[in-house]
């Protein structure tokens, strides 16, 4: 009798575990698709002819299927300029970031570096107070950085919270390892470069992901130093689309007469979708390091 009621007992719980599993994955599929629909429908909007567009016939499948929009974009050569200025600025600014944040960072890992609590309070100081946008902008103008690179790449060199991440993590690192590479006759920036940074290799994967999205996705840096329209980023030129209906530099094909083959919208959803592809590619490469680089980074004070 108590064997057969151990059997249904355990019998229930499968069945109640299962009914668990089933609710728990149409909630995560509701929240993919709330999550991922916007995307998608930008994306339809974009390959979809003018007319449908015009008339809110585009729901869930694009109508009328045409690349035009695409066309007119890598036709445009502002846009194509501004493309490759994104490239540019995240590509330095992050090989930057990384390197200076690396370099604030160790030193104040290792618990021999004399003053290292008192750099560290100046540096988390930052965080909480900061100039304002007035003393930055009269910083970067009296260096003669002013429109150009640097102006951009420069000012957000070190963010001090991955700084303190990437410090924690570096704590991790056996001191005893540390100290054997100096009985062999290694200095300090051999055991940083040939030892702490290989070990390293997932937070500076995360750091990278972080950084680039940062940069990536910035334009108000580029609003504030920058005059020059052919230095601006992709993000400044769909900023000028998007929120101020700025169609002008483009192409006079943008028109936006409903019926025709693309409309404003066509060209604003094709411009995002351009925008945000390059890094939604760059998650999965970098994803398996993600949750190691970030956590690890965090457990230790």
């Amino acid at each position: 009798m108590v064997k057969s009621g151990g059997v249904a007992m355990s019998r229930f719980r499968k069945r109640r575990i299962s009914l668990f599993d089933i609710v728990n994955a149409l909630l995560m599929i509701g929240v993919v698709f709330l999550m991922l629909y916007p995307l998608y429908y930008m994306a339809i909007i974009s390959i979809s002819s003018g007319g449908p567009v015009s008339r809110g016939e585009v729901g869930f499948y694009p109508v009328d299927v045409t690349l035009k929009a695409y066309e007119i974009i890598f036709s445009s050569a502002p846009i194509v300029q501004a493309y490759k200025n994104t490239l540019l600025y995240t590509s330095v600014g992050v090989t930057i970031n990384l390197a200076m944040t690396a370099l604030c960072a160790y030193p104040l890992s290792r618990s021999h570096f004399y003053g290292k609590n008192i750099f560290a309070m100046m540096i988390v100081f930052t965080m909480f107070f900061d100039g304002g946008m007035i003393p930055r902008y009269l910083v970067v103008d009296s260096l003669g950085l002013l429109n150009s690179l640097w102006a951009i790449v420069l000012p957000p060199a070190i963010n001090v919270f991955y700084m303190v991440m990437m410090r924690t993590f570096f704590q991790a690192v056996p001191d005893a390892l540390i100290e054997s590479a100096h009985i062999d006759g290694a200095n300090d920036w051999k055991v940083f470069l040939r030892i702490v940074l290989p070990l390293s290799a997932p937070l500076f994967a995360t750091m990278t992901l972080f950084y680039a999205v940062g940069h990536w996705n910035s334009f108000f840096s580029a609003l504030i130093y920058l005059n020059e329209s052919s230095k601006y980023p992709i993000q400044m030129i769909l900023r000028n689309i998007v929120i101020q209906g700025d169609m002008s530099a483009q192409s006079t094909e943008m028109s936006g007469v409903v019926g025709t083959l693309v409309v404003d919208q066509n060209i604003k959803y094709a411009v995002v979708m351009v925008a945000i592809l390059p890094i939604l590619a760059l998650y999965p490469f970098l994803q398996k390091y993600f949750v190691k680089g970030s956590m690890v980074g965090s457990l230790k004070g």
